[in-house]
């Protein structure tokens, strides 16, 4: 198998060796291409991955040059569009470590129209699930025992011979053909956060199966690349640069999809369908306007309250390249194009309401017909129920 890997990295040497080491040690028989994008380190990056293009005829490496990054969301493209010379490329973080044989099982599954995902194995930083395996052998490199952590993967691996499940997860296979198809990462979502998540949601609505192969795994040291990266933030704390930056792409995401990211137990994606939504806020503040513009197409409030929206414009435009002009309007102006219409009152919204409004989707595609009715303190009039979801697959 001919694969490229594909490897955005942002002051995370020492992790981005360790996983270079790991993939030649472990590459098998195939041939194995690594592209690095270096995102404006500062920590010798681009210096080592000159040296590697020196020793490596099959490394390459692109550098943004600043001042500032561009995230991962778009260099995983540049990396793939650019430089890549594979046909089957694999989106892999700096902090993961191949096992033997993970790209033999890759090979078993991977066809077009297919993704194949590697199990991670992972330190418990975070819940348990069906879909990785816990096991603690360290979070930096340094301290990694890599001889009894192959001693132990040996016996594990032996176990789950022949496994698979649905899911999609990085590290995760494909071919480039079908990722140049749907034309790649949404840069709505750069610098990163919610691009995998609005990614495998458009794969998944193109017809891709996902197939998870448990006997080819990584051992992930998990999110040393940006949210626990301990050049950008306190060890063992999240960095303020991604909680920010999630914030911005949860609800851009959600202006997008109509709904939060939901998947199954597996991580699986759901898709529920996207209508047109609009909401109509009966005195409206500041808090509201914030809490449900995300969850609109489009939101109508009184003309006095446009005050209201000057501000929250101010504040909220930087952060989307959504038109807020064109999702912000007088209630007595309802748009043409607006199929369903919920109506709140800010004296009677409550937080039940709120779960009612994130539930929507699954509430209107149960509802099935045209027609008014109440629930919780909203009223709802339909008067179509198109889906628009599909015409979120390609950019």
């Amino acid at each position: 198998m001919k694969i490229s890997f594909i490897q955005p990295s942002r002051n995370n040497l020492k992790y981005l060796k360790w996983s270079y080491d790991s993939i030649r040690k472990n590459q098998g028989n195939h041939e194995v291409e690594i592209c690095i994008a270096d995102d404006f380190s500062n920590d010798g990056t681009w210096e080592w991955c000159q040296e590697m293009l020196e020793k490596d005829p099959n490394f390459k490496a692109i550098r943004n040059e600043g001042p500032t990054r561009v995230g991962h969301t778009i260099l995983y493209d540049r990396l793939i569009n650019e430089v890549a010379t594979k046909e089957i490329g694999i989106i892999f973080h700096a902090d993961m470590y191949l096992c033997p044989g993970a790209l033999d099982s890759i090979e078993s599954y991977i066809k077009p129209k297919t993704i194949v995902s590697l199990t991670r194995i992972e330190p418990p930083l975070h819940p348990e699930g069906p879909e990785k395996i816990l096991m603690n052998f360290g979070i930096e490199p340094e301290d990694f025992p890599e001889e009894s952590f192959l001693g132990w993967f040996t016996e594990k691996r032996r176990q789950v011979k022949g496994k698979i499940t649905r899911i999609v997860f990085a590290p995760w296979a494909f071919y480039i053909s079908d990722f140049q198809e749907i034309g790649g990462h949404d840069k709505l979502f750069a610098p990163q956060s919610k691009e995998d998540s609005d990614i495998f949601n458009r794969f998944l609505l193109n017809g891709v199966d996902f197939v998870q192969t448990w006997e080819g795994m990584v051992y992930h040291m998990t999110c040393r690349g940006s949210r626990y990266n301990p050049n950008l933030t306190t060890v063992g704390k999240e960095s303020v640069e991604w909680l920010e930056q999630n914030e911005r792409s949860s609800r851009n995401f959600i202006r997008k999809w109509g709904h939060f990211v939901k998947h199954d137990a597996f991580m699986l994606p759901i898709v529920p369908p996207k209508y047109n939504v609009g909401i109509v806020i009966h005195k409206a503040n500041l808090e509201l306007i914030r809490t449900l513009e995300p969850w609109c197409d489009k939101l109508y409030i009184e003309d006095e309250m446009q005050v209201l929206f000057a501000y929250y414009y101010d504040q909220e435009n930087k952060n989307t390249q959504y038109d807020l002009n064109k999702r912000i309007f007088d209630l007595t102006y309802i748009q043409p194009d607006t199929d369903i219409l919920v109506e709140i009152h800010k004296d009677t919204f409550n937080q039940q309401d709120f779960f009612i409004i994130q539930q929507l989707s699954e509430i209107l595609q149960s509802q099935g017909e045209k027609g008014i009715f109440e629930i919780g303190n909203l009223t709802v009039k339909i008067d179509q129920l198109n889906q628009f979801q599909n015409n979120l697959i390609k950019l």
